[in-house]
């Protein structure tokens, strides 16, 4: 699964251009997503010097991305075509209804893969 995730607000506390502290179990949950095999697209606002500090704040904590800011590495933007990141799913403190808990989201995501694993009942 390929997993796109905001920065300010869903990773640290939103103080932009700043980087805010941890949220807890942020990185912790994001690094368990990818030792189950899961490409982790760091999605965010930030270009430039801001998202050099945003991308190395990350690795100093153990948590490297597939991709930031394209959907795979080396991913040159020419105008050509949309910008819209692709992945199964998108984690950012700007949904509808805000971001959970970063306990609940591994736990809802865990859940998740174990109904999709368990044989089906008829």
């Amino acid at each position: 699964m390929v997993i796109a995730v905001d920065f300010d607000g869903t990773i640290v506390k939103h103080k932009y251009p700043a980087i805010g502290k941890e949220i807890p179990y942020a990185i912790e949950t994001l690094k368990l997503f990818q030792k189950k095999g899961h490409k982790l697209i760091l999605w965010t606002y930030r270009s430039g010097k801001e998202l050099d500090k945003a991308v190395k704040f990350c690795e100093k904590r153990g948590l490297h991305f597939h991709a930031v800011n394209n959907n795979f590495e080396g991913e040159e933007f020419d105008n050509t075509y949309s910008r819209k990141i692709y992945a199964d799913l998108y984690i950012d403190d700007r949904n509808i209804l805000g971001i959970p808990e970063w306990e609940k989201i591994y736990k809802m995501f865990v859940e998740n893969e174990e109904q999709e694993k368990s044989p089906k009942s008829g």
